[in-house]
């Protein structure tokens, strides 16, 4: 799960060297049809003080095509116009995609499918992270932020990882543009990419 953390905290750097526009506060959006499967008790899973997921999510679609977990419209009010997705199969942390703007500034937001173990939250739970903070559930899945340091203040920057299953998260990661840093929290802005998120992998038939 460390790698995830290097990957996120990686590529979110760079790429605020390169970027600009703001990160808007998204909306939880309705829910849509879902597409949640159903498993067999994992032994073990979830560990103790992780909070289960009820209904599983299959992800697996989107692990091949993962700039599909946020649509055209909704990258636009994130991130303003001229965003381009970059996809990355075989990144370290797993498949990710990366969002942000052409222009210069730090906005930026990456989505990875975790591939790191099979654990889910008990993995980011049980790692004894430097910053560690569980958030409120999205529509129904529990968050937790994480990282090596707390860059919410510094930097602007938050990573959650969402439970999709008791074996699977999807990480989240939101860096703000300058004129929010301190004004909104980036946590809370990660959560609203999050309810996005979810609300497109429960829409696949």
């Amino acid at each position: 799960m460390r790698r995830v953390v290097a990957a996120l905290s990686a590529l979110l750097l760079l790429l605020g060297a390169c970027t600009t526009s703001t990160v808007g506060t998204a909306s939880p959006s309705s829910s849509s049809s879902s597409s949640a499967v159903t498993s067999a008790p994992d032994e073990g899973l979830p560990g103790p003080g992780v909070p289960k997921v009820e209904t599983p999510i299959d992800i697996g679609r989107f692990k091949q095509a993962p700039c599909d977990s946020l649509t055209p419209s909704q990258v636009s009010e994130l991130l303003g116009t001229g965003v381009t997705p970059k996809a990355e199969l075989n990144a370290p942390g797993g498949p990710s995609c990366s969002f942000h703007p052409p222009q210069v500034t730090q906005a930026a937001v990456l989505v990875i499918f975790n591939n790191v173990d099979d654990r889910g939250l008990t993995g980011v739970y049980q790692a004894q992270y430097s910053f560690f903070l569980p958030l409120k559930p999205v529509d129904g899945y529990p968050v937790a932020a994480y990282g090596l340091t707390d860059e919410r203040t510094s930097r602007g920057g938050c990573q959650i990882a969402v439970g999709t299953s008791d074996k699977q998260t999807v990480d989240i990661g939101v860096t703000q543009s300058e004129e929010n840093i301190g004004h909104k929290d980036p946590c809370e802005a990660a959560r609203g990419v999050a309810s996005y998120v979810l609300s497109n992998l429960r829409g696949v038939k």
